[in-house]
Protein backbone atom coordinates (compact mmCIF):
# COMPACT_ATOMS: atom_id res chain seq x y z
CA UNK A 1 0.00 0.00 0.00
CA UNK A 2 1.17 3.57 -1.17
CA UNK A 3 -0.03 7.20 -0.59
CA UNK A 4 1.92 9.78 -2.90
CA UNK A 5 0.40 13.07 -1.68
CA UNK A 6 -2.30 11.47 0.10
CA UNK A 7 -3.66 9.38 -3.42
CA UNK A 8 -3.32 5.71 -3.57
CA UNK A 9 -0.18 5.33 -6.15
CA UNK A 10 3.42 4.03 -6.91
CA UNK A 11 4.58 6.57 -9.21
CA UNK A 12 7.11 9.99 -8.35
CA UNK A 13 7.73 12.53 -10.96
CA UNK A 14 11.17 11.78 -12.38
CA UNK A 15 11.91 15.69 -11.88
CA UNK A 16 11.36 15.04 -7.76
CA UNK A 17 14.29 16.36 -5.73
CA UNK A 18 14.12 13.48 -3.56
CA UNK A 19 15.15 11.17 -6.80
CA UNK A 20 17.24 13.43 -8.51
CA UNK A 21 19.44 14.29 -5.38
CA UNK A 22 18.54 13.40 -2.25
CA UNK A 23 16.81 16.18 -1.33
CA UNK A 24 14.12 14.85 1.53
CA UNK A 25 13.94 12.80 4.64
CA UNK A 26 12.49 9.44 5.66
CA UNK A 27 11.00 7.93 8.78
CA UNK A 28 10.63 4.24 9.24
CA UNK A 29 7.44 3.19 11.70
CA UNK A 30 6.63 0.28 13.49
CA UNK A 31 2.85 -0.79 13.29
CA UNK A 32 1.25 -2.97 16.39
CA UNK A 33 -2.30 -3.84 15.96
CA UNK A 34 -2.77 -1.63 13.26
CA UNK A 35 -1.32 1.37 15.18
CA UNK A 36 1.71 3.47 14.97
CA UNK A 37 4.38 2.91 18.05
CA UNK A 38 6.18 6.49 19.24
CA UNK A 39 4.50 8.38 16.52
CA UNK A 40 4.48 11.38 18.37
CA UNK A 41 8.75 10.91 18.32
CA UNK A 42 9.43 10.14 14.79
CA UNK A 43 7.35 13.42 13.70
CA UNK A 44 9.38 15.33 16.40
CA UNK A 45 12.17 14.15 14.12
CA UNK A 46 10.83 14.53 11.38
CA UNK A 47 10.04 18.34 12.08
CA UNK A 48 13.36 18.88 13.27
CA UNK A 49 15.01 17.67 9.77
CA UNK A 50 12.85 19.95 7.65
CA UNK A 51 13.86 22.87 10.04
CA UNK A 52 17.19 22.12 9.01
CA UNK A 53 16.70 20.94 4.85
CA UNK A 54 14.66 24.48 4.95
CA UNK A 55 11.83 22.11 4.06
CA UNK A 56 8.31 23.27 4.81
CA UNK A 57 7.36 21.29 7.66
CA UNK A 58 3.87 19.24 6.75
CA UNK A 59 0.63 19.13 8.49
CA UNK A 60 0.72 16.58 11.54
CA UNK A 61 -2.92 15.89 11.31
CA UNK A 62 -2.36 15.09 7.62
CA UNK A 63 0.21 13.06 8.01
CA UNK A 64 -1.20 11.43 11.10
CA UNK A 65 -4.47 10.61 9.03
CA UNK A 66 -2.50 9.36 6.41
CA UNK A 67 -0.60 7.19 8.53
CA UNK A 68 -3.87 5.93 9.75
CA UNK A 69 -4.99 4.91 6.27
CA UNK A 70 -2.41 3.03 5.35
CA UNK A 71 -2.63 0.91 8.80
CA UNK A 72 -5.57 -0.39 8.28
CA UNK A 73 -4.25 -2.51 5.84
CA UNK A 74 -2.15 -3.23 8.52
CA UNK A 75 -2.91 -6.90 10.18
CA UNK A 76 -5.19 -6.55 12.56
CA UNK A 77 -3.09 -8.01 15.72
CA UNK A 78 0.19 -8.16 14.85
CA UNK A 79 3.28 -6.03 13.36
CA UNK A 80 3.63 -4.13 10.26
CA UNK A 81 6.06 -1.21 9.29
CA UNK A 82 4.90 2.18 7.58
CA UNK A 83 7.93 4.05 5.78
CA UNK A 84 7.20 7.76 5.24
CA UNK A 85 9.28 10.06 2.93
CA UNK A 86 9.07 13.97 2.93
CA UNK A 87 11.07 15.35 -0.20
CA UNK A 88 11.38 19.01 -1.70
CA UNK A 89 9.06 17.93 -4.48
CA UNK A 90 9.46 18.44 -8.14
CA UNK A 91 12.55 21.26 -9.56
CA UNK A 92 14.48 21.87 -12.18
CA UNK A 93 18.03 20.69 -13.09
CA UNK A 94 20.34 22.13 -10.82
CA UNK A 95 20.81 22.32 -6.98
CA UNK A 96 19.19 25.94 -6.44
CA UNK A 97 15.67 25.48 -4.62
CA UNK A 98 12.42 26.06 -6.40
CA UNK A 99 11.08 29.51 -5.33
CA UNK A 100 7.99 27.68 -4.67
CA UNK A 101 8.47 24.63 -2.50
CA UNK A 102 5.82 22.05 -2.83
CA UNK A 103 6.80 18.77 -1.13
CA UNK A 104 6.29 15.55 -1.84
CA UNK A 105 5.00 12.88 0.86
CA UNK A 106 4.96 9.17 0.22
CA UNK A 107 3.75 6.54 2.89
CA UNK A 108 4.29 3.05 2.32
CA UNK A 109 2.96 -0.10 4.62
CA UNK A 110 5.41 -3.12 4.21
CA UNK A 111 5.78 -6.65 5.82
CA UNK A 112 7.44 -6.49 9.57
CA UNK A 113 10.87 -8.39 9.06
CA UNK A 114 10.88 -11.79 10.07
CA UNK A 115 14.03 -11.50 12.91
CA UNK A 116 14.54 -14.25 14.68
CA UNK A 117 13.58 -14.47 18.66
CA UNK A 118 17.65 -15.08 19.15
CA UNK A 119 18.85 -11.96 18.17
CA UNK A 120 17.21 -10.25 21.01
CA UNK A 121 17.75 -12.78 23.58
CA UNK A 122 20.62 -14.42 22.96
CA UNK A 123 22.53 -11.28 21.23
CA UNK A 124 23.93 -10.88 17.50
CA UNK A 125 27.33 -11.07 15.64
CA UNK A 126 28.64 -7.68 14.31
CA UNK A 127 31.92 -6.36 11.72
CA UNK A 128 33.57 -3.27 11.59
CA UNK A 129 32.81 -2.14 8.46
CA UNK A 130 35.83 -0.22 6.58
CA UNK A 131 33.67 2.43 4.67
CA UNK A 132 34.08 5.68 6.81
CA UNK A 133 31.25 8.19 7.37
CA UNK A 134 32.12 11.34 6.46
CA UNK A 135 32.31 14.71 8.99
CA UNK A 136 29.39 17.19 8.10
CA UNK A 137 27.46 19.01 11.31
CA UNK A 138 25.15 20.56 9.28
CA UNK A 139 23.55 16.77 8.82
CA UNK A 140 24.44 14.94 11.79
CA UNK A 141 21.62 13.22 13.46
CA UNK A 142 19.05 14.23 11.15
CA UNK A 143 17.15 10.88 8.89
CA UNK A 144 18.25 12.48 5.32
CA UNK A 145 17.78 9.98 1.86
CA UNK A 146 21.28 10.48 1.44
CA UNK A 147 22.45 6.84 2.87
CA UNK A 148 25.46 5.61 0.31
CA UNK A 149 27.57 5.44 3.25
CA UNK A 150 25.50 2.88 4.93
CA UNK A 151 24.54 1.19 1.28
CA UNK A 152 28.74 0.97 0.83
CA UNK A 153 29.03 -0.50 4.58
CA UNK A 154 25.80 -3.01 3.78
CA UNK A 155 27.23 -4.14 1.11
CA UNK A 156 31.10 -4.99 2.52
CA UNK A 157 29.62 -8.66 3.96
CA UNK A 158 27.14 -11.21 2.53
CA UNK A 159 27.54 -14.03 5.60
CA UNK A 160 24.10 -14.48 7.24
CA UNK A 161 25.80 -15.37 10.23
CA UNK A 162 26.81 -11.53 10.33
CA UNK A 163 23.57 -9.71 11.60
CA UNK A 164 25.46 -5.92 11.72
CA UNK A 165 28.08 -3.97 10.45
CA UNK A 166 29.86 -1.32 13.37
CA UNK A 167 30.54 1.98 11.22
CA UNK A 168 33.45 4.48 12.35
CA UNK A 169 34.03 8.27 11.29
CA UNK A 170 37.16 9.66 9.40
CA UNK A 171 38.17 10.60 13.38
CA UNK A 172 37.97 6.51 14.00
CA UNK A 173 35.28 7.59 16.30
CA UNK A 174 32.65 4.89 16.84
CA UNK A 175 29.39 6.38 16.09
CA UNK A 176 26.70 3.81 14.56
CA UNK A 177 25.84 0.37 13.06
CA UNK A 178 24.90 0.52 9.46
CA UNK A 179 20.94 0.28 10.57
CA UNK A 180 21.04 1.46 14.21
CA UNK A 181 22.42 3.05 16.93
CA UNK A 182 24.93 1.05 19.51
CA UNK A 183 25.35 1.29 23.23
CA UNK A 184 27.71 0.27 25.04
CA UNK A 185 28.04 -0.36 29.10
CA UNK A 186 31.08 -0.09 31.05
CA UNK A 187 30.97 -0.24 34.78
CA UNK A 188 27.27 0.65 35.26
CA UNK A 189 27.35 2.97 32.94
CA UNK A 190 26.02 3.60 29.33
CA UNK A 191 27.78 4.94 26.69
CA UNK A 192 26.41 6.10 23.15
CA UNK A 193 28.40 8.23 20.37
CA UNK A 194 28.05 11.54 20.17
CA UNK A 195 26.35 12.60 16.52
CA UNK A 196 27.85 16.11 16.47
CA UNK A 197 29.58 14.99 13.10
CA UNK A 198 28.16 12.10 11.33
CA UNK A 199 25.47 9.30 12.61
CA UNK A 200 21.87 9.38 12.84
CA UNK A 201 19.91 10.05 16.06
CA UNK A 202 17.22 7.21 15.91
CA UNK A 203 14.17 7.56 17.74
CA UNK A 204 15.01 4.49 19.72
CA UNK A 205 17.79 5.99 20.73
CA UNK A 206 16.47 8.74 22.05
CA UNK A 207 13.49 6.87 24.10
CA UNK A 208 16.38 4.86 25.30
CA UNK A 209 18.21 7.35 26.97
CA UNK A 210 15.18 9.37 27.92
CA UNK A 211 14.31 5.77 29.90
CA UNK A 212 17.55 5.29 31.55
CA UNK A 213 17.62 9.23 32.78
CA UNK A 214 14.41 8.34 34.20
CA UNK A 215 15.52 5.69 35.78
CA UNK A 216 18.42 7.13 37.25
CA UNK A 217 20.57 4.82 34.90
CA UNK A 218 23.87 6.98 34.02
CA UNK A 219 24.12 7.60 30.38
CA UNK A 220 27.48 9.65 28.87
CA UNK A 221 27.58 10.57 24.76
CA UNK A 222 30.81 10.91 23.85
CA UNK A 223 33.82 10.11 21.34
CA UNK A 224 34.75 6.61 22.07
CA UNK A 225 36.99 4.11 19.46
CA UNK A 226 37.26 0.78 18.73
CA UNK A 227 39.43 -0.39 21.60
CA UNK A 228 36.90 1.23 24.30
CA UNK A 229 34.06 -0.73 22.51
CA UNK A 230 35.92 -4.02 22.79
CA UNK A 231 37.21 -3.42 26.33
CA UNK A 232 32.54 -3.13 27.11
CA UNK A 233 31.11 -5.23 29.85
CA UNK A 234 27.92 -5.01 27.41
CA UNK A 235 26.90 -4.01 24.21
CA UNK A 236 23.70 -3.30 22.04
CA UNK A 237 22.41 -2.01 18.87
CA UNK A 238 18.81 0.00 18.65
CA UNK A 239 16.44 0.83 16.61
CA UNK A 240 12.51 1.73 15.52
CA UNK A 241 12.24 -1.62 14.52
CA UNK A 242 14.47 -4.49 16.08
CA UNK A 243 14.34 -2.45 19.37
CA UNK A 244 17.06 -3.62 21.25
CA UNK A 245 20.03 -6.79 20.25
CA UNK A 246 22.57 -7.33 22.34
CA UNK A 247 26.04 -8.16 20.93
CA UNK A 248 27.14 -11.42 21.81
CA UNK A 249 30.09 -10.69 18.95
CA UNK A 250 32.33 -8.68 17.43
CA UNK A 251 34.99 -10.12 15.02
CA UNK A 252 35.85 -13.33 17.38
CA UNK A 253 35.38 -10.93 20.70
CA UNK A 254 32.69 -12.29 22.86
CA UNK A 255 30.10 -10.76 25.30
CA UNK A 256 27.63 -11.33 27.54
CA UNK A 257 24.47 -10.40 27.07
CA UNK A 258 24.32 -8.36 30.80
CA UNK A 259 22.03 -7.33 33.05
CA UNK A 260 21.64 -3.87 32.15
CA UNK A 261 21.00 -4.72 28.45
CA UNK A 262 17.91 -6.86 29.85
CA UNK A 263 16.59 -4.22 32.19
CA UNK A 264 16.61 -1.68 29.49
CA UNK A 265 14.62 -4.00 26.89
CA UNK A 266 12.15 -4.46 30.22
CA UNK A 267 11.49 -0.48 29.97
CA UNK A 268 11.06 -0.40 26.55
CA UNK A 269 8.63 -3.43 26.54
CA UNK A 270 6.92 -1.76 28.81
CA UNK A 271 6.91 1.73 27.43
CA UNK A 272 6.25 0.62 24.09
CA UNK A 273 2.76 0.17 24.47
CA UNK A 274 2.28 3.45 26.09
CA UNK A 275 3.64 4.88 22.94
CA UNK A 276 1.51 3.53 20.66
CA UNK A 277 -0.71 5.84 18.78
CA UNK A 278 0.16 8.62 20.55
CA UNK A 279 0.75 11.30 18.07
CA UNK A 280 -2.95 10.23 16.48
Amino acid sequence: MYLVNGIASTTIDVADRGFQYGDGLFETIEIFNRQAVFLEQHLQRLQTGCARLYLPTPDTKLLVSEINKVCTFAPVMGQAVVKLILTRGAGGRGYRQPDIIEPTRVISLHPFPDYPDSYPQQGVIARFCHTRLGLNPALAGIKHLNRLEQVLARAEWSDPGIQEGIMLDMNDHVIEGTMSNIFYVKNNVLYTAQLTQSGVAGVMRQIIIGLCTQNKLAVIEHHYTKADILSADEIFFSNSIMGIWPVRQIEGSPFSVGPISRQIQQWLARSKFAGVGVAA
